[in-house]
């Protein structure tokens, strides 16, 4: 039988769940509140741009982005900051930088 293979060169170990049930943790389930909130942020402002590409495109070249998802970027604001509390969504700028990021192709427009 041969021994076990060894983990690639500069790969990064997989860490135990607590508790030592031997399961690697998911980094995307971490429980860390920053974390969380970019992440929802980011996949929040993502699905506009899946969904409005068109509508992304001109606004863009018009330069009437905010306008134009104005009633989208109210919505997600609201998931956003029910789901990570009022006080992290008002006080963190994960949000508008993925607005500015995502949706606005990195330029600075929210």
């Amino acid at each position: 039988m041969a021994p076990p293979a060894s983990a690639p060169a500069g790969a990064a170990p997989l860490r135990s769940a607590p508790g030592g049930a031997g399961r690697p943790t998911n980094p995307f389930l971490s429980q860390d509140p920053a974390l969380k909130a970019r992440r929802l942020a980011r996949a929040l402002i993502s699905d506009m741009v899946v969904y409005h590409p068109g509508k992304r495109q001109e606004g863009l070249r018009d330069g009437n982005l905010k306008e134009l998802f104005e009633e989208e970027i109210k919505k997600s604001w609201e998931e956003y900051a029910e789901q990570v509390g009022r006080e992290v969504a008002e006080s963190t700028a994960y949000f508008r930088e993925a607005l500015n990021e995502i949706l606005a192709g990195g330029r600075q427009i929210f």
